[in-house]
């Protein structure tokens, strides 16, 4: 992105704004480190970088406060030890930024009861319940809210969070109609290949900690003989070809792909690389070991000192709730509020 300088009148580069968020689940598995952290660690080298860990969403749930303030931390923990560096990016908590919960009444009150009732997740996550709770149905835009706040340009999303953007999109295009040009209309940014790990076990399914079986999902902070263990017991075929097909040959394929990740060689060019699945499976462990090893070892070292990580947190919230703040009162005057 390039912009006019206004005291000088020459074009200067103009860091584009990007956001992403993690839902506070403990420990990450390896389908967060691949498919998002390790592409927010590049990111920040280069652009006005958002992350933060939504804990607010996290009500949604079941969750008892100990397990949350628990999963919290550690998933802190684990951006920072994966490489998040609050000089480079701003790294905060969703709750301690009051903004996000004061936009989203505003927004509640532009987006339809419509709207929200046609969200995928919500059908999904409410079907059969008798008693749903009410921010499941509103979550969404909370989310617009997290987005919104910071005036931002792309946002990274995966298939089940298109539908979500799209709201934002439109939430944001609908305010601006009525009220006058406040929010940034943000743009969808697709992950690249290697984005979408699956289940070790049931490679049709994204990788996951709510997996029926832990055979199927690699934690980033798991023992590298559990590592080695999940990925010689990974579903392959029966038919011995080494190649890449995620349609006939999804577990193949999936090994292929972490690979490719962890190594950034072209999966297409592994296929010429092994010729058994032992071999394959072999390398694919000892890539993802190697990988982890450091960031498992300044996790703990960051867990002993959860000071540091406390005010790793604090600086992030202070510097979001700066820019936060601006955009909220902008959308408070133009809805009328005094």
């Amino acid at each position: 992105m390039s912009g006019l300088c206004p005291l000088t009148g020459n074009y200067y580069k103009k860091m584009a704004k990007v956001l992403s968020a993690i839902q506070p689940s403990g420990d990450l598995h390896l389908g967060n480190y691949l498919g998002a952290v390790r592409q927010w660690v590049a990111s920040q080298e280069d652009n006005d970088s958002y992350f933060f860990i939504v804990d607010l969403h996290a009500l949604t749930l079941d969750i008892s406060p100990e397990t949350l303030r628990s999963n919290t931390i550690k998933t802190a923990a684990s951006l920072v030890a994966s490489g998040l560096d609050q000089a480079k990016c701003t790294l905060f908590l969703q709750s301690h930024v009051p903004q996000h919960t004061a936009l989203t009444w505003l927004l509640e009150c532009t987006a339809s009861y419509g709207e929200l009732l046609r969200m995928t997740q919500f059908k999904d996550k409410g079907k059969g319940q008798e008693s749903v709770r009410a921010g499941l149905l509103t979550y969404p835009v909370l989310m617009a809210a997290d987005i919104l706040l910071y005036n931002i340009d792309f946002v990274p999303v995966g298939d089940d969070q298109k539908q979500h953007l799209e709201l934002t999109r439109n939430v944001a295009g609908r305010f601006n109609n009525r009220y006058g040009d406040t929010f940034v209309v943000p743009e969808a940014k697709v992950p690249e290949i290697g984005a979408r790990i699956m289940d070790l076990q049931n490679p049709a399914n994204k990788m996951s900690k709510s997996t029926a079986t832990p055979l199927g999902t690699i934690g980033v902070m798991d023992d590298p003989k559990d590592i080695e263990k999940k990925i010689k017991k990974a579903v392959t075929d029966s038919s011995m070809l080494i190649c890449y097909d995620r349609e006939n040959h999804p577990g193949v394929t999936n090994l292929l792909e972490i690979l490719s990740a962890v190594t950034g060689t072209n999966p297409l060019k592994l296929t010429e690389d092994f010729s058994n699945y032992g071999e394959l499976k072999k390398a694919v462990a000892e890539a993802v070991i190697e990988a982890l090893r450091p960031i498992r070892t300044k996790y703990y070292e960051i867990l002993d000192n959860e000071d540091t990580l406390s005010e790793i947190l604090r600086a992030g919230s202070e510097k979001a709730e700066v820019i936060a703040a601006v955009t909220l009162e902008k959308a408070r005057r133009a809805m009328g509020l005094l």
